[in-house]
């Protein structure tokens, strides 16, 4: 088994192994997943967090061993919490890095940074104060990152961030955690599932208090919720089908 770790910002990950399919997921500083196969100029990988599977350019990542992978996966988590800060190499050249970036790799690049990182859990009560950074952020189908997100991406960084897995896809999510029975049963932080007329589960949001939900739909924003579904105070109709509540934190 071959393994990789990614040394940019931000890089696509993609259902196919060309440039115009359709990205799926990203991979953040940090991430390191296993090397599944190689075609060409593609690589097809697991990423090590959510078992996520897709195709990344062969140049957008760092080939590492076993050992180090091991020994790297090991170690405490120290992500990001600012939504854009810089590290320098020993060139003192600039890398942008943004919100949910794992700076226990920047040893392994040789990178500098005098900010702050997050290395213990969060309790659940913080969980909305962090994902209010990603608030306006643009939608974007498979986007982990202030600059375009999805809704899946959005519960999934900020879960992540503060301590806590979630799998990727609204879908995957929906069957972790406790079912609620009641929106008044729900704390901040829980999760709120909306399924489409075939019963598909496709979209996700945070719970906040007194029936409100954020969620990536056009761009990260705050609505209102109810047992019907997700109101738009915007439109001034409703968006989402209410599907079910789900208590991943107890």
């Amino acid at each position: 088994m071959q393994y990789g770790i990614t040394n940019q910002n931000c890089v696509p990950v993609r259902k196919e192994n060309s440039d115009p399919s359709e990205m799926v997921t990203q991979l953040l500083f940090g991430d390191t997943f296993r090397i599944l196969e190689t075609k060409k100029n593609w690589t097809r990988i697991q990423i090590t967090y959510d078992f996520y599977e897709g195709w990344i350019s062969t140049n957008q990542f760092q080939s590492i061993s076993e050992e180090t992978y091991h020994s790297y996966n090991d170690k405490k988590d120290a992500f990001l919490t600012d939504l854009v800060d810089l590290t320098t190499d020993p060139m003192e050249m600039l890398l942008p890095l943004s919100i949910g970036a794992n700076l226990k790799a920047l040893s392994l690049f040789n990178l500098s940074y005098d900010g702050e990182a997050l290395t213990e859990k969060l309790p659940k009560s913080q969980l909305i104060g962090l994902a209010s950074n990603y608030l306006n952020a643009p939608y974007l189908w498979g986007g982990k990152t202030p600059f375009g997100i999805d809704c899946s991406g959005l519960t999934q960084m900020v879960y992540k961030i503060a301590g806590y897995q979630l799998f990727r896809d609204a879908s995957q999510q929906a069957k972790q955690g406790e079912a609620l029975s009641f929106i008044e049963e729900s704390e901040p932080g829980d999760l709120a599932f909306f399924d489409n007329e075939e019963g598909n589960i496709i979209h996700v949001g945070l719970i906040m208090e007194d029936n409100y939900i954020m969620h990536a739909h056009g761009k990260v924003r705050i609505d209102r919720l109810d047992h019907t579904g997700i109101f738009n105070v915007d439109t001034k109709l409703y968006s989402h089908n209410l599907r079910v509540i789900k208590k991943i934190i107890i």
